[in-house]
């Protein structure tokens, strides 16, 4: 593996969040699923849980728009659920506070979240937003303050703005590079299985010439 690469895996795995995740319910879309993923991988994101609950979307296949993904798919985890127990069972192992998109009395402003603090951000689809058993599992909800006409943007935008505010929270701290908070053995990990990742790509791109 040439040394730029080795380089910047290593620096991927610094930028690594591994408190930090993202739900995603019933957003079949497979442009909007694309999007979340970059937008994931950009902010530190390593692993993502998409759950299908509605009965349309229970035979449902997770599908990616390859330009909204852009290559993300590579480095990121995605765990596909059926089942909203399962799926939270499964969150609640690795993060401590689970904050729901939904605009109910109790919703505070994205802005006044401590999103340093490990949390899974939870988002339904834009027309029938979280089912109530994935709201029940939720610590809290949240909006993203708008001044216009429409009060509501689509899931992949949503995303797109709550990850970034907690990008900038946690970089004030100096949690990206050499700062990261992730153990060592953590980070030994996953650097282990991304150049996994990256020796088996190579290779099958040899097998394709």
């Amino acid at each position: 593996m040439e040394t730029s690469r080795v380089q910047k895996i290593h620096q991927l795995v610094q930028n690594r969040q591994f408190d930090l995740t993202v739900i995603l319910e019933n957003v079949d879309d497979p442009h909007n699923v694309g999007a979340v993923l970059r937008s994931c991988d950009s902010v530190g994101i390593r692993e993502v849980f998409v759950l299908y609950t509605r009965p349309g979307l229970q035979n449902h296949k997770l599908e990616l728009g390859k330009r909204s993904s852009a290559g993300s798919r590579k480095w990121i985890d995605v765990y596909l659920y059926r089942d909203v127990e399962a799926c939270m069972e499964h969150v609640r192992r690795n993060y401590a506070q689970v904050y729901a998109t939904h605009l109910a009395h109790d919703a505070k402003s994205l802005y006044e979240l401590n999103l340093a603090q490990s949390a899974a951000l939870l988002f339904g689809n834009e027309a029938d937003g979280l089912s109530e058993l994935a709201l029940s599992h939720a610590d809290g909800n949240f909006i993203i303050p708008q001044m216009g006409m429409a009060q509501s943007l689509n899931v992949s935008v949503a995303c797109a703005v709550s990850l970034y505010e907690a990008f900038r929270q946690r970089n004030n701290l100096g949690w990206y590079g050499a700062g990261n908070p992730a153990s060592s053995e953590q980070q030994s990990n996953l650097l282990e299985d991304y150049n996994r990742r990256q020796d088996d790509a190579e290779e099958a791109w040899k097998m394709t010439k």
